[in-house]
């Protein structure tokens, strides 16, 4: 058995640039923030912008060895026009301090350390020229080990005085970790988004009040084209700023808490694990869930502006929700709640418990109806830890029925009626939530559920639930001993999942992948302890558990059963 532990916040060496693309000059940097950690592991300070004092007394550091580099060429400033430039030379740039982590996020016009200027210049060339998605708008990544990798979003600004009524920029994410800038990619992207559409409502409203006032296509129509006179217009309509565009009066601060944020954020977002020995299952399928859902993320971000966009029912999109939170905290929950199971099986009785788990462990669709939705959750959440994350399909609450092959665990408003075929159906079970009138008292906690609520547990099957699973018998076992602890109640079941988790691997790879006949199944399962009293029980647990392999591992057994076919006859 494995088990994980956190480790600290993954320091993520990142910058984050805006680039733009000068009709006289080319591609240049405009504005760059980058995160400088501090050499000690316990900072003192607040998040606020720096003095130039500040910025001087901290630059220095050996721990860092980041110096202010951003006026280090005289011929590159001398080169610069209005459209080129952010900052004036004179601007000490922003500094913001997080009094967490002690992290300095310092934004200025180019980067302070020589090393880095020349990666960013190079990453701000690329996006502006070869590096292009096509359309010229969108993101695209490239980059190798020796120059660091970039993540670069181009897009357009309007500007009634430049060729074509609109300005190149991008803005570029700068690392070193491949796989950490591409798993982040769907974050990035979102996010950078939301600051280039801002930036573009504002210079369109720009646009369209110069257009207003002065068209500029009707005089362009109408001008005199001389090729002496077209180099000096076009050195006029080039020297537009960004500031000038989008008449914001504090856009580079703006953009300077935007960078940093991002940054903050990205490097916060995702922690290592420490893992001690092999992944388990639930570890392996949670990690195909976030995959999936973060590949189904940026296929819809692609298709925003191509055409129509495929409806999701409400369903399916709580379905997914339901994906990355199968460790809900139920502090979270609003209203009276079932905080373990052991509360569970104290409010609904042993014997309904002990049906209500049976069906739960036989892969059943369990059904629960009732006008508060917190509660039902918790309900979920303390039933969905009887089995394997990848035997979950939960759709926490729902307007109308949905059919078992999308959920197992299906929360129902009281109005919502249960189609006959399903009320009929012996691979069903329904919770019926009813108020108790009696209760009048307005303020309620966990303990006041049973004086609260009525439940009704109904069910077609007739088959006994008091043989097994084995699994559910020894969990009843420890449930019932007051003497143990929830906590030491949970490691239980852990154990056993992992237990039974473990002959479900040995069966598959026993009958699905190997082929074997129903006799040699019958002695496998007579190894694995499932025969005896409830072996159907078992044999059905066992089945159920096939489906919630992640296919990291079924595909490795395919894998490894195809090499061994063929080694014998090399």
């Amino acid at each position: 058995m494995s088990s994980t532990e956190v480790t600290p916040v993954v320091k993520m060496n990142a910058l984050v640039a805006l680039c733009h693309f000068c009709e006289l000059h080319g591609p240049r940097t405009l504005f760059c923030t980058e995160a400088l950690h501090p050499p000690s592991p316990s900072p003192s300070s607040q998040v606020g912008v720096a003095t130039p004092g500040d910025r001087d007394r901290d630059g220095d550091r050996e721990g860092e060895g980041l110096t202010m580099r951003a006026n280090s060429s005289a011929s590159q400033r001398g080169e610069m026009c209005e459209g080129c430039r952010s900052l004036p030379a004179s601007h000490p740039g922003f500094v913001s301090i997080d009094d967490e982590t002690g992290i300095r996020f310092l934004s200025h016009q180019h980067p302070r350390q020589p090393q880095l200027f020349s990666v960013v210049r190079q990453a701000c060339v690329r996006s502006l020229s070869c590096e292009v998605c096509p359309g010229r708008e969108g993101p695209i990544f490239f980059g190798d080990e020796q120059h660091g990798f970039v993540f670069s979003h181009t897009f357009f600004i309007k500007d009634s005085l430049a060729r074509g009524f609109q300005r190149w920029y991008s803005i570029v994410m700068v690392a070193m970790d491949r796989i950490y800038l591409i798993n982040s990619w769907p974050f990035l992207l979102r996010h950078l988004r939301l600051t280039i559409q801002s930036l573009q409502s504002t210079a369109l409203k720009v646009f369209d009040s110069e257009q207003g006032v002065c068209p500029q296509r009707a005089v362009r129509m109408n001008s005199v084209f001389s090729p002496a006179v077209f180099p000096h217009q076009r050195s006029g309509n080039a020297a537009r700023s960004l500031t000038s565009l989008t008449q914001h009066p504090n856009l580079w601060a703006s953009l300077h808490s935007s960078f940093s944020w991002l940054l903050k954020a990205c490097g916060s977002r995702l922690t290592e694990k420490l893992l001690e020995g092999a992944p388990t299952e639930d570890t392996l399928v949670l990690i195909e869930r976030q995959t999936e859902q973060e590949e189904e993320m940026r296929c819809c971000e692609g298709e925003d502006g191509g055409g129509s966009k495929p409806q999701r029912h409400p369903s399916e999109s709580l379905l997914v929700h339901d994906f990355l939170s199968e460790e809900t905290n139920l502090d979270d929950l609003p209203g009276p709640k079932f905080r373990s199971l052991r509360h569970l099986r104290q409010v609904l009785g042993a014997a309904e418990f002990r049906q209500l788990a049976w069906h739960v462990l036989m892969g059943n669709q369990v059904i629960w109806r009732g006008a508060d939705p917190g509660m039902i959750q918790s309900a979920f959440t303390v039933l969905k830890s009887l089995l394997p994350v990848g035997c979950v399909r939960s759709v926490p609450y729902s307007g109308q029925y949905e059919e078992a092959y999308k959920c197992n665990f299906l929360g129902l408003s009281p109005d919502v009626p249960i189609p006959a075929h399903v009320s009929s159906s012996e691979f069903s079970v329904l919770v019926d939530i009813s108020p108790d009138k009696s209760c009048q008292s307005s303020v309620v906690s966990d303990e006041d559920i049973c004086s609260l609520y009525q439940f009704s547990i109904s069910s077609a099957s007739t088959q006994p639930t008091d043989r097994g699973p084995t699994l559910l018998n020894k969990l009843e076992v420890a449930l019932s001993n007051e003497n143990l602890s929830v906590d030491v109640v949970s490691h239980c079941l852990l154990c056993l999942k992992e237990e039974w988790m473990n002959k479900v691997k040995v069966l598959f790879k026993f009958s699905k992948v190997d082929g074997r006949g129903r006799e040699d199944t019958q002695k496998v399962l007579v190894h694995l302890g499932a025969t005896g009293p409830g072996e159907e029980d078992n044999v059905r647990l066992l089945k159920f558990w096939m489906t919630g392999l992640s296919k990291t591992y079924k595909s490795h057994l395919m894998t490894a059963v195809r090499g061994g076919e063929r080694s014998p006859s090399q």
